[in-house]
C-alpha cells in the first residue's frame, strides 16, 4: 500500500523511515510526529515505510489512513511491508520498534531466543537492502541485546550505524532531577546513563549541573545516589503500575529525539560559543572507552557531531560509580554470552 506523494522542484529527497512494529503503540506514537517534521526539522520530507508481521498489518493500514487524512506537507509517502527485505529497502533509518515481551513463565533464554528470531533477520535485511547511510535504533527490549544481535548480522554496515534507545531513561533522568531541583529542564545538563537499558543502569549526577551548580550540591548525594537513582531505573514499572500500561509517548518521543540528535548534532550553538557542545547518553557499540568491553552495546555520554556519535572521554568515575556501572555491564556481558551460546551472533 501507497499513499500520497508530496514535494516540489528544489525539495530535498525524502529520508525514508522504517518502523518496526508499526501497528504498536510506540509506533503509532512517533510516525505522526515524524511525518510532522520532528525528527529532522521544517524543511526536510520523509517516507514513512510501515513493516509489520501480517496479524499486525490491519493496524498499520489504519494508521496509514490517518496519516493521509492528517496531509502533512512533509510526508512524502507510505508504504507498508511485512518481508522485512522489503520494509528495509532503501531505508536511511530505521526503528527497530516491534520485539517480543517477556511473559509469564518465559526464562530469559526463552526471551533472548525469540527476540534472536526478530532481530537477526532484521539485521540481515539492513544488510543487504538498506541504504548506504542508514542509521539504525532499537527500542524493543531487551533493546540492548537485540541492538548487538542486529548488528552482528549485518557485517557490511558499520558497527557504529547500530544504537539502542537510553535516551528515554536520560530524559526520565532530566525530568525527575528538574522536579526535584524545582528547575526548568533547559538548565539541566551533564547527566548520563551507563549500562543496560534495564534495572541496573546507571543515572549518574556525578557530572551533572543545574543552572551551572553541581547537581549532587543541589539535591544532595544520599537523594542523588538513592531514591532518584532507583526511580528513574525503575520508572516503566512505576508506570505500567499507575497508567496499566507500558511507557509509549515518552518512548516515541525519545526515540524521535536520539535520532533528531544524531542527525541534526547535538547543541551545535555551542561550537560558535566556545563552550563544549551538551550531551545525551546513548547504548552504542563500545570503544573500551570507561572500561566496557568492546562486544556489548552499553550506554555512556555522547555528542552527535557531523551525524556521528561520538563517546565524552575523561569523565571521572568515583569508585561509588564504577562498582554501579561495572554492575550493569556485567548484566549485558552476560546477555551476549547467552545470545552468543543460542548461536545468534
Amino acid at each position: 500500500m501507497t499513499s500520497s506523494t508530496v514535494g516540489g522542484a528544489g525539495s530535498p529527497a525524502p529520508i525514508t523511515v522504517t518502523i518496526s512494529g508499526a501497528g504498536g503503540q510506540i509506533g503509532y506514537a512517533a510516525m505522526f510526529r515524524i511525518a510532522s517534521g520532528a525528527m529532522f526539522g521544517p524543511d526536510q520530507p520523509v517516507a514513512l515505510r510501515l513493516l509489520e508481521i501480517p496479524q499486525g498489518v490491519k493496524g498499520a493500514e489504519g494508521a496509514a489512513l490517518e496519516l493521509t487524512d492528517c496531509a502533512f506537507p512533509l510526508l512524502a509517502s507510505v508504504d507498508i511491508a511485512t518481508a522485512p527485505e522489503r520494509g528495509f529497502d532503501g531505508a536511511n533509518v530505521a526503528l527497530l520498534v516491534g520485539s517480543r515481551p517477556r511473559t509469564a513463565g518465559m526464562e530469559r533464554a526463552d526471551l533472548l531466543a525469540a527476540n534472536g528470531a526478530i532481530f537477526g533477520p532484521q539485521g540481515r535485511a539492513i544488510n543487504d537492502h538498506a541504504a548506504e547511510d542508514v542509521r539504525v535504533l532499537v527500542v524493543g527490549n531487551p533493546a540492548n541485546t537485540n541492538a548487538l544481535i542486529a548488528q552482528r548480522n549485518a557485517p557490511d554496515v558499520p558497527a557504529d550505524r547500530f544504537t539502542a534507545l537510553t535516551r528515554l531513561d536520560h530524559n526520565r533522568a532530566v525530568g525527575l532531577l528538574a522536579e526535584r531541583a524545582g528547575a526548568a529542564v533547559a538548565d539541566i545538563s551533564g547527566v548520563t546513563i551507563w549500562g543496560n537499558h534495564s534495572t541496573t543502569q546507571y543515572p549518574d549526577l556525578s557530572h551533572a549541573t543545574v543552572a551551572g551548580r553541581p547537581a549532587l550540591d543541589v539535591v544532595g548525594a544520599e537523594w542523588g545516589r538513592g531514591a532518584y537513582a532507583d526511580r528513574v531505573a525503575k520508572r516503566g514499572a512505576e508506570i505500567i503500575e499507575v497508567r496499566g500500561g507500558s511507557s509509549v509517548a515518552s518512548a516515541a518521543n525519545a526515540a524521535i529525539d536520539h535520532v533528531r540528535d544524531w542527525v541534526l548534532g547535538t547543541g551545535n550553538a555551542a561550537a560558535t560559543s566556545g563552550a563544549p557542545a551538551p550531551w545525551t547518553s546513548v547504548s552504542l557499540p563500545s570503544t573500551g572507552a570507561y572500561g566496557i568491553p568492546e562486544d556489548l552495546i552499553a550506554s555512556v555520554p555522547a555528542r552527535s557531531i557531523n551525524g556521528q556519535w561520538q563517546v565524552v572521554e575523561g569523565l571521572s568515575v568515583d569508585e561509588f560509580s564504577r562498582a554501579r556501572i561495572d554492575a550493569s555491564v556485567a548484566e549485558l556481558a552476560a546477555e551476549r554470552d547467552q545470545v552468543a551460546a543460542l548461536g545468534l551472533i
